[in-house]
């Protein structure tokens, strides 16, 4: 599948305050990854932290937190990651899995997705 991005805002949990990014969508990448930076700018703090294991093979730890994020007009609350400043917006599988979205690698862009109970 070639990349490609896609137009997402991200909000904090109370919706006071929001961002607008363009997302690289990562279907192999578990969570959705924003930059620290942009994160802290907007407010959102770690919850926590978690374990993950990245192209190369190392495994690192990162924070996480919890914002809301809206792609074509449907919100969901999903699991964020404090990436790298120097790296991409990426959007993951469990967010796009909450937003019941699907890759379509031809068309390169999102699509509904019937998702399985």
């Amino acid at each position: 599948m070639g990349m490609f991005t896609c137009p997402m805002r991200i909000e904090t949990m109370d919706g006071r305050r929001s961002l607008d990014l363009e997302a690289t969508v990562d279907t192999g990448a578990a969570y959705t990854v924003v930059p620290e930076t942009k994160l802290h700018e907007l407010g959102v703090e770690p919850r926590g932290l978690r374990r993950f294991k990245i192209a190369d093979g190392t495994t690192i730890e990162g924070a996480f937190g919890e914002v809301l994020a809206t792609i074509d007009g449907d919100t969901v609350t999903t699991i964020v990651i404090f990436g790298a400043d120097s790296g991409p917006t990426l959007l993951g599988a469990y967010t796009l899995e909450g937003l019941a979205l699907a890759v379509d690698p031809l068309q390169q862009r999102l699509v509904p997705a019937v998702m399985i109970l």
